[in-house]
C-alpha cells in the first residue's frame, strides 16, 4: 500500500509527533505492515521539482495513490481561489492539489485536527478561509465535501489531535493496509474508534482527586484540574491517559489541563483555555454524559466526604501525607 503524505497550513507538529513513534524504527515498522512512503515533504529526499512530477502523477492517474495523508488545515482563501497556499512555488493551488488526488486515492486520511476539522489554523476571524478536509469545524463540508466517500465508502478517516498520537497514525495506516478499517470503526465525526472511544479522563493519574472533588489552585499542584483550571478531560475522546505519550507522559501528568484537542472546535472554547466557566458555582463544561442534578448531588456528597490526606495533598506539588497503614485484621 503506497502513501502520500501532503503538508498544508499547520505548524508540521504531527509528522514531529509521529516520528516519535518508539515501538521500533518507524519507518521499518511501516514497510513491515506492507505501507510504502512515496513521498513526505519532510523525511523525503527528493527535491520540489521531483517532488512536484511526482504529485502531478497521482493527480492525473499515471500514479496510483492508495493512501493520501493530508497535515494541516486546508486553505481556501482568498475568495476560493486557494492562492495562499501553491505548492512549491507553482501556480496551482495544494487545495486542488488534495481535491484531485483524493478524487483518484484509495483512501483519504487527515492527520491532526488541523486537516480533520480545521483546528488552530482556522481560529478567529479566519483570513485564509482554512477549514478540515471533509469539516469546517463541527459542520459537516470542508474542502471535499459532505458527501465524499472512497472507493471502499469510507469517508475521510479523521486522525484527530493537536499533534495525534504516533501510535494513533501508524495503527491507522496498518488497519487500512490489512483491510481491516471500516465505516463502523469510525465515530460520529470520523475519527478511528479505536482511540476515540475512550475517554482522556480514562487512566488520569487524578482520578482520586476528581472523585472527591479536591481541586488543585494551580498547575503545579496535584488536585483535579476540572473545577478551577479548565480541564476538559471527562469530555475529550482520546486514550491518552492509557497509551502514554513517550512511554510515560500526558497533558495531565505533565500538570497541564486537558483542552480536548481532539474534537472539532476546540481552538475556540469561548474562554481562556486555563479556567473553568461556571454559572452559579456550577461549571458549564460537565462529563458528556452525566446531567446536572447528578453532578451538584454527588460533588456535594464527595466534598463532604474527603479524605483530610486527599484534600491536603491536592494543594500541594508533592505528597504531604501519605495513605495511612492498615493493621490488624480487616
Amino acid at each position: 500500500m503506497n502513501l502520500l503524505w501532503l503538508q498544508s497550513g499547520g505548524c508540521g507538529g504531527c509528522t514531529l509527533s509521529w516520528l516519535g513513534y518508539e515501538h521500533g524504527p518507524l519507518f521499518q515498522v511501516l514497510a513491515d505492515e506492507g505501507v510504502e512512503l512515496l513521498w513526505h515533504p519532510s523525511v523525503s529526499e527528493a527535491g520540489v521539482d521531483e517532488a512536484r512530477e511526482l504529485i502531478a502523477e497521482c493527480a492525473d492517474g499515471r500514479r496510483a495513490v492508495d493512501v493520501l495523508c493530508v497535515e494541516g488545515s486546508l486553505l481556501r482563501g482568498p475568495q476560493g481561489s486557494g492562492a495562499y497556499h501553491r505548492f512549491g512555488g507553482g501556480r496551482q493551488s495544494m487545495a486542488e492539489w488534495v481535491r484531485q488526488i483524493a478524487g483518484r486515492a484509495r483512501h483519504v486520511v487527515a492527520v491532526g485536527t488541523c486537516s480533520a476539522y480545521g483546528g488552530v489554523t482556522a481560529a478567529g476571524v479566519n483570513p485564509t478561509d482554512a477549514c478540515g478536509l471533509q469539516y469546517d469545524g463541527e459542520l459537516d463540508g470542508g474542502l471535499l465535501g459532505p458527501h465524499f466517500r472512497d472507493p471502499s465508502g469510507l469517508p475521510v478517516i479523521n486522525i484527530s489531535g493537536c499533534p495525534p498520537h504516533p501510535d494513533w497514525i501508524t495503527e491507522t495506516l496498518a488497519l487500512l493496509a490489512h483491510g481491516q478499517l471500516g465505516a463502523l470503526d469510525l465515530d460520529d465525526y470520523g475519527r478511528p474508534r479505536f482511540y476515540a472511544d475512550q475517554l482522556v479522563h480514562h487512566g488520569c493519574p487524578r482520578n482520586e482527586y476528581y472523585e472527591y472533588k479536591a481541586s488543585a489552585g494551580k498547575h503545579s499542584d496535584q488536585g483535579c484540574l476540572m473545577e478551577q483550571l479548565g480541564c476538559k478531560g471527562t469530555q475529550a475522546h482520546a486514550d491518552c491517559n492509557q497509551r502514554l505519550w513517550n512511554g510515560q507522559g500526558s497533558c495531565l501528568r505533565g500538570g497541564f489541563a486537558c483542552i480536548r484537542c481532539t474534537d472539532p472546535g476546540f481552538e475556540e472554547p469561548g474562554h481562556p483555555f486555563e479556567t473553568t466557566p461556571k454559572i452559579a458555582g456550577i461549571p458549564i463544561g460537565l462529563p458528556s454524559d452525566m446531567p446536572k442534578a447528578w453532578f451538584v448531588a454527588l460533588a456535594a456528597l464527595s466534598k463532604s466526604a474527603t479524605p483530610a490526606r486527599v484534600r491536603e495533598n491536592a494543594r500541594v506539588d508533592h505528597l504531604k501525607r501519605t495513605p495511612s497503614v492498615k493493621r490488624g485484621r480487616k
